[in-house]
């Protein structure tokens, strides 16, 4: 995290925890409208002439289709086909940058490094160069046109960029209108005061929540190598190209969407538990018989005391059956589907 903006948070009342998030003594679990620091995230910067074409060869989706107006998902594969990190991928200028968990970024920034070879790239974690903020709610388009310092026509449509001076703008997929900001410190300070006149500061865990809502996947260290990409429904949520042509994984990946039979899928749930469920936590369910349990938490927010949103890559018979739980003699989880629902079979 830039420390200019954790010392502009701290003057605006945050503390932080012993992860370096931003806390907001009085913040709600949900506001609407509703402000947040988006510390939890880090910044990967690839540049370099040939930045294109190397990423072009290492991640899921076609970034010949990122823009100044668009932005994607995409997945990082090992060779096997198992998803090392999901990230968006965004351009500003001649510099592509992937947003991602924080935890992410060392690993992620290493396994680049070790494929550049002889290409015209430069791979850095820029975390500390820019600072973004999160902004949800049924006012938040008509709030951020307002705040803004120039004119910007905000994207409307999920995954839609735009620009205007130093700030980028994203509109991530959600149930809820949100717009994600990056830039440097100084603008981010003057949108934030302007927003924070009519918008509610909350913590990370609510932004944690929307993505769970839009059913968008995360991968954390827990969660390396876990799955393949249709497993959490990268595929549906437009972050898998099956048209672009050689990347890490593809041979695994195409044969799955063509060939295979998908046993597991990402779903939505909400359980009761004393303690909090984590990323990577095994799940259980009477009819599985595979080894590598019934299936796996993939991110968690809190809803109230003791009650849990996740999202959860689990086993199609599995939920069909109807008794997942969070491990075995765990409580049963309430599992629905993403609210893009899932193709005819």
């Amino acid at each position: 995290m830039n420390c200019q903006w954790r010392d502009f948070l701290e003057t605006r009342g945050a503390r932080f925890d012993e992860d370096g998030l931003a806390r907001f003594a009085t913040a709600p679990r949900q506001a609407d409208p509703a402000l947040c620091d988006l510390g939890h995230l880090g910044l990967i910067a690839i540049a370099g002439a040939d930045a294109p074409t190397f990423l072009q060869g290492q991640l899921t989706n076609d970034v010949r289709q990122v823009s100044a107006t668009h932005s994607q998902l995409a997945g990082y594969c090992t060779h096997q086909g198992r998803m090392l990190a999901s990230f968006r991928l965004l351009r500003r200028d001649e510099t592509f940058y992937l947003l991602l968990p924080r935890s992410q970024v060392d690993l992620v920034v290493k396994r680049l490094r070790m494929f550049i070879l002889r290409s015209q790239v430069v791979v850095t974690d820029a975390s500390a160069e820019f600072a973004a903020l999160g902004l949800s709610g049924d006012q938040a388009e008509t709030l951020l046109a307002a705040a803004c310092p120039e004119p910007m026509v905000l994207p409307a449509e999920a995954n839609g960029q735009a620009q205007a001076g130093d700030l980028t703008v994203i509109r991530p997929a959600g149930t809820a209108p949100r717009f994600l900001v990056l830039g440097p410190v100084p603008a981010l300070t003057t949108l934030w005061d302007r927003l924070a006149l009519e918008a509610t500061p909350v913590n990370a865990e609510h932004w944690t929540l929307l993505d769970i809502q839009a059913g968008l996947p995360n991968v954390h260290p827990e969660t390396r190598e876990a799955f393949v990409p249709q497993m959490t429904n990268l595929q549906l949520v437009d972050g898998v190209s099956f048209t672009k042509g050689c990347y890490a994984g593809q041979e695994v990946v195409a044969r799955m969407q063509y060939l295979g039979k998908l046993k597991r899928r990402l779903y939505l749930g909400e359980v009761t538990a004393d303690q909090p469920p984590r990323p990577g936590d095994a799940l259980f369910s009477p009819i599985s018989a595979s080894a590598q349990s019934a299936g796996t938490i993939v991110e968690v927010s809190p809803l109230e005391q003791g009650r849990w949103a996740l999202s959860l890559v689990a086993e199609i018979a599995a939920i069909a059956d109807g008794r997942l739980a969070l491990g075995e003699g765990g409580p049963l989880i309430q599992v629905t589907e993403p609210p893009y629902g899932f193709p005819a079979p």
